[in-house]
């Protein structure tokens, strides 16, 4: 069965498939053909199609037809069967699709980066060589134009670096996909919350409950341009839901595990008063100085 983090990883590439072709441009010097779309594709890779034969994702790259099919598989330890299928899958996209293809590795472990770089053997002179993305080949997304420009990429770097040696480059990265999550729906924005929070080291969370207010970045982005979506878009109650849970979130970073009253006093606030706590956070100092 799938772990959490293979779907994880997955999801994200499914809801933004623009980051395959991001990441083999920039961290695998892929030069890729001329395109103006990007499709996700049915991931059967054979006529018959027994499990071992339908590969995680598939990413085809169109300009008046298909110009290049990218299969995404995530990779999490090593398994000696995916030598034969990896091929198996190429082969069988590239007939479907009358394109060149690739097929890319997303693997949260350096140990199996180096086993999956491994050229496969054919027979003859034939050889296939995957394309691998591990953590150290991820970019370092720090700007926050970026992150919230490419949120998926933003998370997948925070999951990548929250760990990081250097605390202050895990608190940046960190920062930058919070800020990117607040623009987008609330359960996307929740689960990308909690996908950063969960890929920090002690240190770096740490740094980042300590951080001086008037740095904490995320708070005004929160104000304008997540929590005012609610005027916008009416009182649904799953949203104001979502808001408000994020923002629980935003709370307990900085000041600690929420007792039960607050938790229910969010759950039941209106978006203007939601709106109005998330704004206080920037210069707050304690919990009542937000709710208070």
């Amino acid at each position: 069965m799938p772990s959490q983090l293979h779907e994880v990883l997955l999801l994200l590439f499914r809801n933004r498939p623009e980051l395959a072709p991001s990441l083999l441009r920039e961290s695998l010097h892929v030069t890729l053909p001329r395109y103006a779309q990007v499709r996700i594709e049915a991931a059967e890779l054979t006529d018959v199609q027994p499990a071992e034969y339908r590969a995680d994702l598939v990413i085809l790259l169109y300009e008046d037809k298909p110009v290049l099919g990218i299969v995404v598989e995530v990779q999490l330890s090593v398994d000696e069967n995916k030598p034969y299928a990896w091929p198996v899958y190429a082969v069988g996209l590239r007939a479907r699709m009358r394109c060149p293809v690739c097929v890319l590795v997303v693997t949260a472990q350096e140990s199996v980066v180096r086993w999956a770089s491994r050229a496969i053997e054919l027979g003859g002179s034939s050889v296939f060589v995957p394309l691998v993305i591990g953590p150290s080949a991820v970019p370092v997304v720090t700007d926050t134009a970026r992150a919230s420009a490419e949120p998926e990429l933003a998370v997948l770097s925070a999951m990548a670096h929250g760990r990081s040696a250097d605390p202050d480059e895990a608190v940046q990265v960190a920062t930058a996909a919070m800020v990117a999550s607040l623009g987008l729906d609330p359960d996307r924005s929740v689960l990308y919350f909690d996908l950063v929070l969960a890929s920090l080291s002690e240190a770096a969370r740490a740094s980042l409950q300590a951080m001086d207010p008037a740095k904490y970045q995320f708070q005004s982005e929160f104000a304008k341009r997540y929590l005012s979506q609610g005027r916008a878009e009416g009182k649904a109650e799953g949203k104001a839901e979502g808001r408000a849970e994020l923002l629980a979130k935003l709370l307990t970073l900085k000041f600690g595990v929420l007792d039960d009253a607050t938790v229910e006093r969010l759950r039941a606030a209106s978006t203007a008063e939601l709106e109005r706590w998330a704004e206080r956070i920037l210069t707050a100092t304690t919990l009542d100085d937000v709710v208070g």
